[in-house]
C-alpha cells in the first residue's frame, strides 16, 4: 500500500463517521511528512454550518496543531474532490499537494469543473493527484445518496 493509499483510507474511515449525524460521507486527512495533523469528516447536518467541509475543518485543526495558518510541507487527502470554496482554503492556506478519491463532475475545483488549485493566476499552485482508491470514494458517496432519492 503506498503512503497516498494508507492516508486515503484514514480519510475513508473518516467518511463513514459522518454518515453517523446524516452528513454527506467525506472525509479529510492532513498529514505532514508521515504525521497526521488532523482528521475530520463532513459537519454540516451536525452544526447547521454550510462551511462545515471536511477539509475546511482539517485544515482548521491541522492550522491549531502547527501553531500557524501556514500550511506548507502539509497534504490534505479527502474522499471527494474539493468543491470551489476548499480549493480556495487549500490555495490560501499554501498547502503543497491534494489528494482526493471520487472526482465531483458537478462541483468539483482541482480539474473536473474547475482547476482553481493549479491556477497560475493565483499566489499558490499546488500538486493535484486524483483518484486514488475512488471506487471505495465514489460506492460511499453513490451508496449515500441512493438512500435519499427517489427510485426512478
Amino acid at each position: 500500500m503506498t503512503e497516498d493509499e494508507e492516508a486515503m483510507e484514514a480519510a475513508l474511515a473518516e467518511a463513514v463517521a459522518a454518515l453517523g449525524h446524516g452528513d454527506v460521507p467525506v472525509g479529510a486527512v492532513v498529514r505532514r511528512g508521515g504525521e497526521v495533523l488532523a482528521a475530520r469528516h463532513n459537519e454540516r447536518e451536525r452544526s447547521g454550518d454550510p462551511t462545515a467541509h471536511a477539509e475546511l475543518l482539517a485544515l482548521r485543526d491541522a492550522a491549531a496543531a502547527l501553531g500557524r495558518w501556514r500550511l506548507d510541507g502539509c497534504a490534505l487527502y479527502v474522499t471527494l474532490e474539493p468543491c470551489a470554496m476548499c480549493a480556495g482554503a487549500l490555495v490560501a492556506a499554501r498547502v503543497d499537494r491534494v489528494v482526493f478519491s471520487a472526482a465531483d463532475p458537478k462541483a468539483g475545483a482541482c480539474g473536473s469543473l474547475y482547476n482553481i488549485c493549479s491556477d497560475p493566476r493565483l499566489n499558490h499552485e499546488l500538486e493535484v493527484v486524483a483518484s486514488v482508491l475512488a471506487p471505495r470514494g465514489a460506492e460511499l458517496l453513490e451508496d449515500f445518496f441512493a438512500t435519499r432519492r427517489p427510485s426512478r
